[in-house]
């Protein structure tokens, strides 16, 4: 669905401000990943982006709750630019315990459960232990004057 509307013409609408940008795909991608969970999974609960600043409320509970970004990037989506994502967290007792990248164009799926490592297509991923010379034994600098 995102990969053939990335080149498509889009019409969206302003959620918060004229950054924060809302398409149909958003909406239909957000219902698609919904739908397709409560019928796997009946009794949890659900926290979409687009449903909230659609003025739908949602608490957090301890429920298992899925929380789901259709599209991570509108911006980025809507200027046909490719580094946009599905972003979807399950949490239960209001603790994240498992998270879902899906960087739509590169096809390269990362998953993560809490206690069980991160992969990225089923392959195993960790922190580098590699240093680099401008790094070592030093702290980051602070940040600019101003921000």
């Amino acid at each position: 669905m995102i990969r053939r509307a990335i080149v498509a013409e889009k019409v969206f609408d302003l959620k918060s401000s004229v950054v924060d940008l809302v398409t149909e795909t958003d909406k239909a991608v957000e219902t698609f990943i919904i739908d397709s969970l409560k019928s796997r999974y009946p009794d949890h609960r659900f926290i979409g982006e687009e449903s909230v600043a659609g003025g739908i409320k949602h608490d957090l509970t301890d429920a298992p709750t899925w929380i789901i970004d259709p599209i991570d990037g509108t911006t980025n989506f809507v200027h046909t630019f490719p580094c946009v994502a599905v972003s979807i967290g399950f949490s239960v007792e209001k603790q994240l315990v498992a998270g879902i990248i899906f960087h739509v164009m590169a096809e390269e799926m990362y998953t993560a459960v809490k206690g069980h490592g991160a992969f990225c297509n089923g392959l195993p991923i960790k922190v580098s232990q590699a240093r680099s010379k401008w790094t070592r034994g030093r702290s980051l600098p602070p940040p600019p004057l101003g921000r």
